[in-house]
């Protein structure tokens, strides 16, 4: 059962929505490829605002996320399609249906 997640928090610079919309999106495999994310979700929270949302069942499964390719590869893109460093919040997870 998930028991910890992770909410990141991204901001597009301005004219770079699409990218960033286009970025998450092509990360999905990147996911589907990490056995300790159990859950991964993209998705657009304003017009400029965008999240990434993951589930975990283990600690280790969340430091492995952190430490992972699609991390790796939005902080090498960041300085080009964000407005500011993304926000990461550790969540535990307190009732899943």
């Amino acid at each position: 059962m998930e028991k910890f997640a992770i909410l990141a928090r991204l901001e597009a610079k301005p004219g770079k929505e699409s990218e960033v919309m286009e970025f998450l999106k092509s990360a999905l495999p990147l996911a589907q490829d990490e056995p300790g994310t159990i859950r991964w979700y993209a998705l657009q929270i304003g017009p400029s605002t965008f999240g990434i949302f993951d589930t975990f069942e283990t600690t280790d499964g969340r430091t492995a996320h952190l430490n992972g390719e699609i991390a790796k590869a939005l902080m090498a893109n960041a300085s080009a399609l964000l407005a500011k460093d993304p926000v990461l919040e550790m969540v535990d997870l307190l009732a899943i249906k």
